[in-house]
């Protein structure tokens, strides 16, 4: 691959630096590049900017609303947009659920959920983990009887991303108990308002509430919201994931890492010099960047190829992998870099409008908070273990 950017995308480069510039506000991009918390109120309004410009699902077909853009400008969107702090949008509906709509969605299904994944009508949420199946998501009891026109849904969802917030959740649930696992198990649409789901928080390591329990009692949910096939839920199961695996990796964030991790190298001193300039420190940052280097030509192959992430298979696995474990050596390398600053950690700091004295550079407060929350990552989205069992398999036969 040739690795040089064209005069085109030279171009695209600047046209979304204009954009980022002129659309961003101001308060939100503060809040990303200090590591404060962002509201629902925020994502919604970057969300809806973006869908303004027509840039918000990069994605998508233009036939769905989407840009039209190869993997090269996809890639320069989001390298520019995480260095001008802007946030992730929400992946549940625009790069989750949305993909699985478009294959094996009914027109009726596309025609009504897709539009409003743009205009922010729903925020959906993903009701896959339960308290017993997490990677091993095959073993998940969650059950739905078909009584006439409906389904009626018992069970419970684990570790729900964002739920709190959201209206609409997507979930595998048990139709059969006849054969393997797998085959068992459909995929269907719940509004969240339905008598008899119960949102319940989990308060995370640092503090924060982002993910929650979702309780389902007797929740009636018309048929027409099964997608695709009863009992044919694993198989849009396996492609909503390699989506989801994909985006873990993760490229513009990482990058933004580095070169803060860099920042933060060159302002603490270790015997009077920078950090940056000890022979250990700078072995470490040498070895994540390469990585990270390596990884972000995969990725633009992976997205370059004809079949893109519909059948990455393996290749979205790796880049889970690498991606996650790049993040996990710069949020532990930061950590050390900091030295006792990264000690003290009060995670109100990180809300908007607190104004106590800060504990050591203004650089400080997030760090231990993303560490500890990072440290999630190399176990959602199907654990590095199960991921380094699928490479094995399809790559190797074994």
């Amino acid at each position: 691959m040739d690795l040089n950017y064209t005069d085109e995308e030279l171009a695209f480069r600047e046209e979304v630096r204009a954009f980022l510039d002129a659309e961003l506000p101001a308060s939100i991009s503060a809040k990303v590049k200090t590591g404060k918390r962002l509201t629902k109120e925020d994502m919604e309004n970057w969300h809806a900017i973006l869908n303004r410009r027509g840039w918000l699902a990069e994605s998508w077909p233009v036939e769905y609303g989407g840009t039209g853009w190869n993997a090269v400008e996809r890639q320069i969107f989001e390298d520019e947009s995480f260095a001008a702090g802007a946030p992730r949008t929400v992946p549940f509906g625009l790069k989750m659920l949305a993909p699985v709509l478009m294959k094996y969605g009914s027109e009726e299904q596309k025609n009504h959920y897709l539009p409003r994944i743009l205009d922010g009508s729903d925020w959906w949420c993903q009701g896959y983990s339960e308290p017993g199946a997490g990677s091993d998501l095959a073993s998940l009891k969650m059950r739905a009887v078909r009584d006439g026109d409906h389904y009626v849904i018992n069970g419970q969802k684990t570790w729900t991303t964002l739920g709190q917030h959201a209206n609409m959740i997507f979930c595998l649930v048990r139709t059969s108990t006849e054969g393997k696992p797998q085959e068992g198990i459909s995929f269907i649409l719940v509004d969240m308002d339905t008598p008899g789901v119960t949102v319940r928080p989990i308060i995370l390591l640092e503090g924060t509430h982002e993910v929650n329990e979702v309780f389902f009692d007797d929740v009636r949910v018309p048929v027409a919201n099964l997608v695709g096939e009863e009992n044919k839920g694993w198989t849009y199961a396996k492609y909503l994931l390699t989506h989801e695996r994909t985006n873990i990796a993760n490229v513009g964030a990482n990058k933004v890492s580095l070169d803060h991790l860099k920042y933060i190298g060159r302002k603490q001193k270790v015997r009077g010099r920078p950090l940056i300039e000890d022979p250990l420190f700078a072995a470490r940052l040498a070895q994540i960047e390469m990585e990270l280097d390596a990884m972000a030509t995969t990725n633009l192959r992976l997205l370059s190829s004809p079949d893109s992430v519909a059948n990455a298979g393996p290749m979205s696995s790796m880049l889970k992998i690498k991606g996650t474990e790049i993040r996990q050596a710069l949020n532990d390398l930061t950590r050390r870099a900091l030295g006792p600053y990264a000690m003290p950690f009060v995670s109100e700091a990180l809300d908007a409008g607190y104004n106590e004295e800060p504990i050591g550079p203004d650089y400080a407060a997030p760090v231990t908070q993303e560490y500890f929350n990072n440290r999630k990552i190399t176990i959602y989205g199907g654990s590095n273990e199960i991921q380094r069992g699928i490479i094995t398999k399809m790559m190797m036969g074994l």
